[in-house]
């Protein structure tokens, strides 16, 4: 794996905590030229400088500004081989009080930004016939979790959006994977418990699972793996079923619950604004 990706170029959006900055770290030590880019410009740079990466600011919901960012990177580099969509929020709460703005925020970090990166990677691998594309979705883009609709919404068309584009690019030489972690332990799950078969990972552990992509490309990428099977489980269950086993399984209220939890007030407060530190790592 190290001769594979050692002199890489690797862009990490959302790169400057938890996942992000976990993968960024993974592939400095393999070799790779990695670019973090963050709202978060002075936490950016302080992960990139442990690192030896590039720091670069980015705000994904400014479209424009994302392609001069990736722009800016091929100017640096020469070219861009992956490109990780890491970047995204999660506010938790009902729908029937969640505001247009959260959801408007939501749609424009967790999707609109997924589009528009993975857009412009096509257009920028697909000459070279290379190059690899990694959306950081969720275990919530298989499944509905009361608490966070809008959020599984975004997820499920994150999955969607990898899926038809990896069949777009097929024969192409450009691969999509589509990275589905459940819980992590970084700010985003702050005030999370944890639900029977749903085992909370570190953001070391989906790190390592984006890392493994470009050595041997696969489009399915569930951290912890036991998620794809117990996902093809409920799928072969009849409704009414599936639904009993995740309220056996307390699944069913796993972000519910979290929604007004005093240690997710900090984290919510931050995901509702649209200053430094928005823009984290999904997950």
């Amino acid at each position: 794996m190290a001769e594979e990706l050692a002199g890489k170029v690797v862009v990490i959006t959302g790169g400057g905590q938890g996942i992000g900055a976990a993968t960024a770290s993974a592939l400095s030590r393999l070799g790779a030229k990695v670019v973090i880019g963050d709202l978060d410009q002075v936490r950016a740079e302080k992960t990139a400088g442990e690192l030896g990466a590039d720091a670069l600011p980015l705000d994904v919901t400014d479209i424009r500004g994302f392609t001069e960012f990736l722009d800016e990177v091929e100017r640096r580099h020469g070219r861009i081989d992956v490109l990780i969509n890491n970047a995204g929020i999660m506010p938790l709460g009902d729908l029937e009080t969640e505001s247009d703005a959260t959801t408007r925020r939501q749609l424009e970090i967790n999707l609109h930004a997924v589009i528009h990166g993975t857009r412009e990677a096509v257009k920028r691998m697909r000459p070279r016939r290379s190059g690899h594309i990694v959306n950081v979705a969720s275990f919530a883009g298989k499944a509905g979790f009361p608490g966070a609709a809008t959020y599984c919404a975004t997820k499920h068309a994150v999955v969607g959006l990898s899926e038809a584009v990896h069949l777009e690019l097929h024969g192409s030489g450009v691969h999509v994977s589509c990275v589905m972690p459940g819980v992590v332990r970084t700010e985003l799950a702050s005030g999370l418990g944890e639900a029977k078969m749903f085992k909370a990972v570190r953001p070391e552990d989906v790190a390592d699972a984006i890392v493994s992509t470009p050595r041997k490309p696969r489009f399915d990428v569930f951290v912890p793996r036991s998620l794809g099977a117990m996902g093809k489980l409920t799928r072969l269950l009849p409704r009414r079923a599936g639904e009993t086993l995740a309220r056996v399984l307390k699944a069913d209220r796993l972000l519910a619950s979290a929604a007004h939890s005093p240690a997710r007030a900090a984290y919510e407060a931050r995901a509702a604004e649209s200053g430094p530190g928005v823009t984290r790592t999904d997950q």
